[in-house]
């Protein structure tokens, strides 16, 4: 049984079975969640990929590393927001929200992503050359 949460039929929860039901459960557990999120639930007719980006999400997302669990939110909703994704953008609100940035660090976020997605643009279309020496961002 399917139901709609996406432009595609999904896999609903509650009839969920072999490697999509196995995936389900692994989803809920690791993100400690009782619920499968849509963006999952839409690529579960296709369980292999299912399989592949839960795994490549949880090698990048969830692993110990040199960038925290808040830097690693900040670069996926700054991603989010670059390239459109309401549905990203609301999941990582909520995210950087929760790991304690309120709504003066999200505007600074916003802001950071507007400048820099117009400067980049700027030097794009002026094919802007590296400079010879280096120098270590805009910032004093």
């Amino acid at each position: 049984m399917t139901e709609k949460c996406s432009t595609t039929d999904v896999v609903d929860e509650s009839t969920a079975a072999g490697k999509v039901g196995m995936i389900y459960d692994d989803i809920k557990k690791t993100l400690g969640i009782d619920f499968i999120p849509n963006m999952y639930k839409a690529m579960s007719m296709n369980p292999d990929y299912l399989e592949l980006t839960w795994n490549r999400v949880q090698a990048v997302m969830s692993k110990e590393s040199k960038l925290d669990k808040n830097t690693k939110d900040i670069i996926a909703l700054t991603v989010s927001v670059m390239s459109g994704s309401n549905y990203c953008i609301d999941v990582y609100n909520e995210a950087v929200k929760k790991n304690g940035l309120d709504d003066e660090a999200l505007i600074e976020i916003y802001a950071i992503v507007d400048i820099y997605s117009g400067l980049n643009r700027f030097n794009i279309a002026q094919q802007t050359k590296k400079d010879e020496k280096p120098w270590f961002g805009c910032g004093a």
